[in-house]
């Protein structure tokens, strides 16, 4: 994976003499799903296209917000990937490689795109997890982007499949679902495939425990910083209502509590 998003890096760099740049696209949150559905979904399609396309997996963020998203970074670290191979919205041109005629959009979700992006709602030529498939119209239960890319990577290309894409598509379908009574029969079997593909593999329980731990361990963080980590928007067109989530360990509150604070 660090080599394809070196490759990506450096084509990139020189977009002025390709034709096309297929940009994958997560959700504005860039959450840990979005990343690395958009990393193996990217990396899948630079396997199966035209070698003067450039597959671009793109993190819906300015590059300075990454550093809210604790557990995303803990699972690269881990894996030994830097940051600095990541591309975030604020480092490419959308709108200048739409006008050019270069730009394909694949969104992760029907969310992607905000609404002063509505000029490249023509670019986009699929939508991986679409309301229609939200029971209810409801994004809470909307599968995973994780899942879904690997269920079509298990179906269409499993040979593409390493041990690293295997582990952070698992990592991501497993942390989503936070707890193994969570995980829908879909979603055992493709966990099932890639761990009889990979038996060295982590087990499943070590998985949720670990990315839990990176996702509540946020003291590095500043006031505001917290408060923008978990942060989520919802609006009706006209208003706009902004709700954040601040995880505390219940021991150090008492404590606090105690001495008066």
């Amino acid at each position: 994976m660090e080599e394809f998003l070196q490759h990506t890096k450096t084509r990139l760099a020189r977009s002025k003499h390709l034709d096309k740049v297929h940009v994958v696209l997560g959700k504005k949150s860039s959450d840990l799903d979005s990343l690395i559905a958009a990393l193996a979904y990217a990396y899948y399609l630079e396997k199966v296209s035209p070698p003067n396309i450039l597959c671009l997996p793109l993190l819906n963020i300015p590059r300075r917000e990454f550093y809210f998203h604790t557990e995303t970074r803990f699972i690269l670290e881990e894996l030994n990937i830097p940051e600095s191979l990541h591309t975030f919205r604020d480092e490419i041109d959308l709108y200048q490689l739409n006008n050019e005629g270069k730009l394909s959009l694949t969104l992760l979700s029907s969310s992607a795109l905000m609404s002063e992006d509505k000029s490249l709602e023509s670019a986009v030529v699929r939508v991986i997890n679409t309301e229609e498939q939200w029971d209810d119209g409801d994004p809470e239960l909307a599968e995973s982007s994780s899942f879904l890319v690997a269920k079509q990577l298990l179906q269409e290309a499993p040979e593409l499949i390493t041990q690293q894409l295997a582990h952070l598509l698992r990592g991501s379908i497993l942390f989503l679902a936070m707890d193994p009574e969570n995980i829908t029969g879909e979603q055992k079997e493709v966990l099932s495939n890639l761990e009889e593909k990979f038996p060295e593999l982590l087990p499943r329980k070590e998985i949720i425990a670990v990315l839990q731990e990176a996702q509540f361990h946020a003291d590095e963080l500043k006031i505001e910083e917290a408060m923008r980590k978990d942060l989520k928007e919802i609006s009706d067109g006209e208003i706009k209502v902004a709700v954040s989530t601040v995880y505390m360990n219940l021991e150090v509150r008492r404590n606090q509590h105690e001495m008066g604070f």
